[in-house]
């Protein structure tokens, strides 16, 4: 199946589709089944990291899809843990051995993890990385505006992607505001949240009814309509299709009112300025 997901344009002219599927959490030895659900459902930008455990099936479920490697995108991420100028250049040559893939389209930093002090540093090699042709696009994922600051002052390459937690319930104004002023894409992880708390908020579940769709669907909307990429992560094939399914409706005015007042601050994954 050909892929009905518009793209983004990043700050050095690469296409990025605007939704993607995430491996989060998905063991190897099933990440090739979801993947090579997700990719003949459509999907065709892949989100991993060194960290899920999961590239070797990822790479596998890739290679077996039969799809040409230029019609993809592939994003993966380097582990906190092998920050560092060398260590990055060493563990991003594993992650591309792992995939089994010549290059990515997007690599990031996972976290900023500020207290080992390397994040600067780490972001040198990438540089590397961007300019050998490694990676088409490189970024950061969980930085909070101060750690881009530290970017901007050390760096001529302005990050394509921040990945950070964006959901309902934890909108992210003002990151937004900042990456949109840099020229930074903004992409959401647990765009969903987590669990079935937020689907089952009367307000998503009204416009969801409203709409004929389900609440996940118009909560990916919502997204789309924001102008973040997403990334919703499922190993359930009948999720992993409707997922997908998002290109057929809009949301309105009174719909992104509502949607508006659902912010609560609720963070639910770690704090950018403690993970270590």
């Amino acid at each position: 199946m050909s892929s009905k997901v518009p793209s983004l344009t990043l700050n050095n002219g690469i296409e990025m589709p605007q939704l993607g599927f995430g491996v989060w959490q998905i063991p190897d030895d099933e990440v090739v089944g979801a993947v090579a659900t997700a990719l003949d459902a459509g999907y065709r930008s892949i989100d991993t990291a060194s960290a899920y455990a999961n590239e070797k099936g990822t790479g596998r479920a890739i290679a077996s899809s039969g799809l040409p490697r230029d019609e993809l995108f592939v994003t993966t991420k380097l582990r906190n843990s092998e920050q560092g100028h060398d260590s990055t250049l060493r563990a991003f040559d594993a992650s591309l051995e792992r995939l089994g893939l010549d290059y990515v389209d997007l690599y990031l930093i996972h976290w900023p993890s500020p207290s080992r002090g390397l994040y600067a540093e780490t972001y040198k090699a990438f540089e590397k990385i961007l300019a050998d042709g490694r990676a088409r696009s490189i970024g950061v994922s969980n930085f909070l505006p101060e750690h881009l600051d530290v970017l901007a002052a050390e760096s001529s390459v302005v990050p394509a992607v921040n990945q950070i937690e964006l959901h309902p319930q934890f909108q992210q104004a003002q990151a937004r505001a900042v990456h949109a002023s840099r020229g930074i894409v903004t992409e959401a992880w647990s765009p969903l949240g987590q669990g079935k708390g937020l689907l089952e908020v009367p307000t998503v579940g009204a416009i969801a009814h409203k709409h004929g769709r389900t609440p996940a669907q118009v909560v990916l909307r919502w997204h789309l309509q924001l102008g973040n990429v997403v990334i919703p992560k499922s190993s359930t094939p009948s999720r992993i299709k409707e997922n997908i399914e998002v290109f057929g409706f809009e949301l309105d005015d009174d719909d992104l009112a509502a949607f508006a007042a659902l912010d609560e601050d609720r963070r639910l994954g770690g704090h950018p300025a403690e993970v270590r």
